[in-house]
């Protein structure tokens, strides 16, 4: 799938899939609101609005319109659909894979600090 269909996807029936990812393993939509709002400084009644029918937007706007992304989101680092995010060239794609990565490191039982990248000093 070419950067643009990604782009052109509805932001909330992707949203949709993420909450359902966590669900399946057992964690909850309070906490892929989390990370999302982590992640891109939306607040939770903008998510919310983006995420139902109110206000729907594509995948790209909903990034490109972000708040305030988190000056900490370059420590998202690994592999998601067999590329790792930290060398995806194109910055848009960059930040949507980093938001799969953050829901499968949550899907995959790990800690909310760590997720998120709390320093422990």
């Amino acid at each position: 799938m070419d950067n643009e269909k990604v782009y052109q996807m509805e932001f909330g029936k992707i949203y949709q899939l993420l909450v359902n990812k966590a669900v399946k393993k057992g964690r909850t939509k309070e906490e892929v609101d989390e990370v999302i709002r982590w992640l891109t400084g939306y607040s939770q009644e903008a998510l919310d609005s983006l995420a139902g029918k109110t206000d729907s937007c594509t995948y790209g706007d909903f990034f490109r319109n972000a708040p305030q992304m988190n000056e900490k989101r370059t420590l998202v680092k690994g592999v998601v659909c067999g590329v790792r995010v930290e060398d995806i060239e194109e910055p848009l794609m960059q930040e949507i894979r980093r938001l799969d990565k953050m829901v499968d490191e949550l899907a995959k039982g790990k800690s909310m600090e760590k997720i998120l990248r709390v320093d422990k000093g």
